[in-house]
């Protein structure tokens, strides 16, 4: 009976030694984690732990949570400051661009000529847009040589009305070769077909030294309303020769 009941009492040593260890209903950070996440207004009702809570600063020591909360909304705030400012800033450059569209509509309105259309748009994008280099390149038309694409030289172009919009960034040097005398000096560049598979009216090259002035994932809004401004002055002026002829 003694050995028994020893045993019994180690048994039990063992058992409350093993609860007060692991006591069957301890509560891990998991299922504190999980419980104010699912009651994010806990703190509402018990404010005097914000002030005892300690949380480490990424300046050294600590701080209080309520202080660590209004340091993130701060910094929340900046970042909303920088990134309002982006968005007027773009919204001004957006603007800017807009009356330079509407420019050289007045302007293409008032070409009396074909040669007129190209030499007006030639200079509004230098002097409005800021362009280092201008080429338009015409085919089937019939214009100086400075401007005529022949057939051979068309057919370069073909991945590009094949794409249907503008290319921006390093574009094909055999591309830069026929709309540019200086290609090999050209970092970057945006070319815009004129017209389309069915119609090819030309190409518009933009072109500079630099290489970031023109970057693949800019965007072509803009600069496919020039085309299209352009594309329609040349047609109009070219059914308004046949006309008289």
């Amino acid at each position: 009976m003694t050995g028994h009941s020893s045993n019994a009492s180690v048994k039990e040593t063992a058992k409350t030694r093993t609860t007060k260890n692991h006591p069957k209903d301890a509560i891990s950070a998991a299922d504190v984690e999980a419980y104010l996440r699912e009651h994010p207004d806990f703190f509402q009702n018990h404010l005097p732990l914000l002030d005892i809570l300690r949380l480490p600063h990424p300046t050294g020591g600590a701080v209080s949570l309520l202080e660590r909360q209004v340091a993130l909304l701060r910094e929340k705030h900046r970042a909303m400051e920088q990134h309002m400012g982006e968005l007027v800033e773009r919204a001004r450059d957006n603007e800017r661009m807009g009356q330079h569209l509407h420019e050289l509509a007045k302007t293409l309105m008032r070409a009396e000529n074909l040669d007129a259309v190209l030499a007006l748009t030639q200079d509004a994008l230098r002097n409005e847009l800021g362009a280092e280099r201008v080429s338009i390149r015409l085919a089937n038309r019939k214009v100086d040589d400075l401007h005529a694409l022949d057939k051979g030289e068309l057919g370069t172009f073909d991945p590009l009305f094949s794409r249907g919009k503008a290319q921006c960034g390093r574009v094909p040097a055999e591309m830069l070769d026929v709309l540019f005398d200086d290609a090999e000096e050209i970092g970057s560049a945006i070319l815009m077909p004129l017209g389309d598979e069915t119609d090819r009216i030309g190409v518009l090259g933009l072109a500079s030294e630099s290489a970031d002035r023109f970057q693949p994932d800019m965007g072509t809004y803009f600069v496919t309303h020039i085309g299209d401004l352009l594309a329609e002055s040349i047609r109009c002026h070219v059914e308004r020769t046949h006309a008289a002829a």
